[in-house]
């Protein structure tokens, strides 16, 4: 079992103060504000890892009893305002699956199989679609990899790396990528680890985000971090992994930030909470405000830093400074710039 005792002090530890000191950071928070949903009703505590049941998005799989022998993975209908955010939980949760140790790790891999952390003996669980035992269970020690999961996540369509399967443990906090192969039964082999890349943290949750998202011009990736109680991000390179160095603070003041989750319809940012009275928070405002293509650096505004990029980029011959798509880079491209810069934000 993990302690609660990395963040906030004793403090942090109550169930009704796990939250007092939320806050998305400076740098962020323009553009996102976040919303706690409360313990989902019928989940028994402590919660693990999330994510929305494949063809119904409007159920959310979470983990309850987390960590222990009677650890299962349950199944609750969310609420969802007129702009198709989650706002809440609609009646009490039941038992999807049973999923002893589930950790922060769960989503969904190829074919639809539901795939789901083991803490602490490192293992990784999947089960086939329509069935609700776990069909194969994976020691990852044995295949090399540091231990324990913690979190994992397949990477998504459109990201750098796509369909890869990234394995982030929370002992180690050494990041490790692999791939998956079909094994012949409906399930996939996972592939010794192809690198390690130490990065800390304590992490139970990742999420990929899209390039073009607010303050996101080129993608990322969120991880939440139970070590240090917070939620970060990072820049991703080609293969879809962190890029040290470029960690940042996106969300702080946590007691024990478990797994994360897209929403399929609004693409806001889910994660649960592990510790207390483990609750699952809601993050918005991945869609730029200032949704304009001269808006470059994807922040709250059009300023000089826009005008500056596509300055750079322009200079160095970057897709980014061909701005009217002829591919040639000429003063029609500073034209079209400028007039789309003008029309302000939408």
């Amino acid at each position: 079992m993990k302690a609660f005792v990395h963040v906030c002090g004793a403090v942090a530890l109550c169930a009704g103060s796990a939250h007092s000191q939320l806050m998305i950071d400076p740098y962020y928070s323009c553009a996102y504000e976040y919303s706690d949903l409360g313990a989902p009703a019928g989940v028994p505590q402590l919660l693990g890892g999330l994510v929305f049941k494949d063809g119904d998005p409007d159920t959310l799989l979470i983990g309850g009893a987390a960590n222990g022998g009677a650890g299962a993975i349950y199944q609750i209908a969310v609420v969802r305002d007129a702009e198709s955010h989650v706002i809440g939980f609609s009646g009490a949760g039941t038992q999807f699956a049973p999923a002893s140790y589930i950790d922060g790790g769960l989503c969904y891999g190829p074919d639809g199989v539901l795939f789901y952390s083991r803490y602490s003996m490192n293992h990784i669980g999947q089960i086939l679609p329509g069935q609700t035992s776990t069909a194969r269970d994976d020691d990852l020690y044995a295949l090399g990899f540091s231990g324990s999961v913690g979190a994992f996540m397949l990477v998504p369509p459109g990201s750098p790396g796509a369909g890869r399967f990234k394995i982030f443990p929370y002992n180690s906090s050494v990041w490790h990528d692999a791939t998956l192969s079909p094994d012949g039964n409906g399930t996939f082999q996972i592939s010794a680890p192809t690198n390690s890349i130490p990065l800390g943290g304590g992490p139970e949750g990742i999420v990929y985000i899209e390039a073009g998202a607010s303050l996101f011009p080129n993608g990322g990736v969120l991880i939440s971090e139970y070590g240090s109680g917070a939620v970060t991000s990072y820049e991703i390179d080609a293969n879809g992994d962190p890029v040290p160095g470029t960690r940042r603070l996106f969300l702080t003041g946590l007691s024990g930030a478990e797994g994360g989750t897209r929403d399929p319809v609004s693409g806001d940012f889910l994660f649960s909470t592990f510790g207390g009275v483990g609750r699952v928070v809601v993050v918005r405002g991945f869609t730029p405000d200032c949704d304009v293509r001269a808006n470059l650096n994807r922040d709250c505004a059009l300023n000089f830093f826009d005008v500056q990029l596509f300055l750079q980029a322009f200079a160095a011959g970057d897709d980014m400074g061909d701005f009217n798509d002829d591919g040639v880079f000429n003063f029609f491209d500073a034209q079209a710039f400028l007039a789309n810069f003008a029309q302000g934000c939408n």
